[in-house]
């Protein structure tokens, strides 16, 4: 099995004298084809589906194609961790300009968008925090997306206490970020739905009706 560049944007698969597979005009594409394969499989069955045979299996590609990308597993995950840091924090910047000039409504937004991230991305959600399958502290540039994530969280509760110092302001955003957190993970391992009863299809609803109740008593008599 050999990989091999013919340009900057070809790769050509070959196994074998004489056997070549077909050519991907752009290397990206072979990216991100692993990438959602990685991501099908991780939704199909958890962090622990995920290895590098079973992703090639899944993108049909040869079984040596996904590391001209990715050394291992790891870097995959990491990879997508990047990817969904990058999309949370997208969906918290349309949250907060969807709130104007209103601090709380902003927080609320954020706390919606978080949790609405989790249900519909399920499988990013997983490898952005799973230290254990993801050490992001080797690999600088995902640690950077997910400071900036964080960090736009801390901005909007600073509006809102701004007379407090920021010490006091990165504990509450630490509280903010627990409470969505939980809240997101009782949803996707089932536990919500066990425990309370509610069903699936109302789960949604609930989680905002929770955070819009949290983020009301949270911020009381501050606006």
């Amino acid at each position: 099995m050999t990989l091999s560049k013919n340009k900057a944007s070809d790769l050509t698969v070959s196994r074998g004298a004489g056997k070549n597979f077909p050519t991907m005009r752009n290397t990206t594409d072979l990216r991100q084809k692993v990438l959602q394969a990685s991501l099908a499989l991780i939704e199909e069955g958890g962090l622990d589906r995920l290895s590098m045979r079973e992703v090639a299996r899944k993108s049909g590609v040869s079984h040596q194609a996904p590391y001209y990308y990715f050394g291992d597993r790891e870097a995959i995950l990491a990879a997508i961790a990047g990817e969904g840091f990058s999309k949370l924090g997208q969906s918290f910047l349309s949250a907060i300009a969807r709130a104007g000039s209103d601090p709380a409504k902003a927080l609320e937004g954020i706390g919606r968008a978080y949790v609405g991230f989790a249900l519909r991305h399920p499988a990013y959600f997983q490898a952005m925090f799973r230290a254990d399958a993801v050490p992001l502290d080797r690999y600088p540039d995902v640690r950077k997306r997910e400071d900036a994530t964080f960090g736009q969280l801390v901005e909007e509760i600073g509006k809102v206490f701004a007379d407090q110092p920021s010490a006091v302001s990165l504990t509450i955003s630490i509280a903010c970020w627990a409470m969505v957190h939980g809240l997101a993970t009782l949803i996707l391992e089932g536990t919500l739905a066990r425990t309370v009863g509610i069903p699936r299809a109302r789960q949604r609803q609930m989680a905002n009706e929770v955070i819009g109740t949290f983020t009301s008593l949270f911020i009381k008599d501050r606006m």
